[in-house]
């Protein structure tokens, strides 16, 4: 199978060469993370003019660079590679959460320790010395990469490929590539795999024996493992539901006929966004103009991980259509929300009534904003109006789109709401939009 390019990384990754701070490439693991580093970017480092000499490269997971883990060891043999002022170097590493901890040798205190945080730190101050490195799905590579690095480092996340990227090196016919997607998602190495049986086997021992063993042992969990796989199913099979933890908590003890109190559910919810399996979204008043705290949804950050784990039994696809435009947004850059439309009206006795609607995503950069609905079909003026009474009730002039599965010439009606296909979409309207600042 040929190089999957990752252009839209890559950009970034150039734009913040030689700035002063540490790269953090986070990510799921199999995203794409190592090549996207190694091969792609030190192509491109080389392509410039970067010499061997001037390009180091470390993959910590592997056992020849175990001794390395040690963070002493390796600031020894970093500082080794860098033996001229006068030359640019790059500092590639791999899997950086796999470098431990160590009690600090100068101090008699058990509470200090040195760690690869400080050890990256202290090359910044090589005036020389450009610092990357990857890391898988610890808290302190997700969420607080800028606290950790003391204002010095950037984060590129790296997602599942788009699927303008799963369509550019998909092999077969064109016209399969989105069931194709659709069903197996969009981790690299699924598309490298020949037949169903070992794409759904690869998806699933991914799941179940790294992503929630990672959890599981990042997080110390001794007891009711069980309902980790429960609760990731629960969510899985409902995706695009508003939830909160108390309604899974009533769920557990109705279906699964088991009480967990929804402060753990709160807590296991977390640790599955904090591994890059879940992503959640809170719900926005747009005529408010308030967060609404509670009910959420959840998506899955790769749609063949949301299959295999249900064993590839439910696969309905106007939510996995839903899923598949969520993660388009997220994987460029967006903000999204949930939005919600309260208006006043009256029944057919005249009596005054209070309802809302749903938008399902309020999409945000900076000032510009636009409203986006998934609609499966729209096969009659009918459910048109039904798809589209939220967003003529927003009150406001953002851009409004709706996306549908089929292949439409795309339109505008009488309210100026964009209809488009999805696929046509997710190809080359999204990165229009991405581009007009809206």
């Amino acid at each position: 199978m040929n190089r999957i390019e990752r252009n839209y990384y890559l950009k970034q990754l150039i734009e913040k060469r030689d700035n002063g701070r540490v790269k953090v490439v986070t990510g799921i693991r199999r995203c794409g993370k190592s090549v996207l580093l190694f091969d792609i970017y030190g192509d491109y480092l080389k392509a410039d003019g970067v010499t061997d000499e001037q390009l180091i490269m470390l993959k910590l997971d592997v056992a020849r660079n175990a001794r390395y883990r040690n963070p002493l060891e390796l600031d020894k043999y970093l500082r080794e590679q860098i033996t001229d002022t006068t030359k640019q170097y790059y500092v590639l590493l791999d899997e950086i959460q796999e470098v431990s901890n160590i009690p600090n040798p100068w101090l008699n205190d058990e509470d200090s320790t040195i760690g690869f945080v400080d050890i990256l730190l202290g090359l910044l101050d090589l005036k020389n010395v450009d610092i990357y490195v990857t890391g898988s799905n610890s808290k302190m590579l997700s969420t607080d990469v800028m606290t950790e690095f003391k204002d010095r480092g950037d984060e590129i996340h790296v997602n599942a490929l788009m699927y303008k990227e799963f369509y550019a090196s998909y092999q077969g016919d064109k016209r399969h590539a989105w069931q194709e997607f659709v069903t197996y998602g969009g981790l690299p190495r699924v598309m490298a795999l020949k037949t169903d049986r070992e794409k759904s086997q690869y998806l699933q021992n991914l799941i179940q024996k790294t992503y929630l063993t990672d959890v599981i042992e990042r997080n110390h969990i001794q007891k009711d493992i069980s309902v980790l796989d429960d609760l990731l199913n629960i969510v899985a099979s409902s995706i695009g539901s508003l939830t909160n933890p108390k309604k899974l908590e009533n769920t557990f003890a109705s279906v699964k006929h088991t009480k967990i109190d929804d402060s753990t559910i709160s807590t296991y919810l977390g640790y599955f966004a904090e591994a890059y399996i879940l992503r959640k979204v809170e719900q926005y008043d747009i005529k408010g103009k308030k967060y609404i705290n509670t009910p959420q949804k959840y998506y899955l950050t790769d749609v063949g991980l949301r299959n295999a784990q249900l064993n590839f039994r439910q696969q309905e696809e106007t939510h996995l259509m839903e899923n598949v435009i969520y993660n388009e947004l997220c994987a460029r850059g967006f903000n999204v929300d949930v939005g919600v439309v309260e208006y006043n009206y009256k029944d057919e006795q005249g009596k005054s009534k209070r309802t809302k609607l749903e938008v399902d995503f309020v999409v945000n950069r900076g000032n510009h904003r636009c409203y986006i609905q998934s609609a499966f079909a729209i096969p009659d003026e009918e459910k048109r109006q039904q798809e589209t009474n939220s967003l003529q009730r927003t009150g406001d002039s953002y851009r409004k789109i709706v996306v549908v599965r089929d292949h439409i010439v795309p339109w505008f009606d009488e309210n100026g709401i964009y209809y488009i296909g999805l696929e046509d979409f997710c190809l080359e309207y999204i990165d229009e939009l991405e581009s007009s600042g809206f």
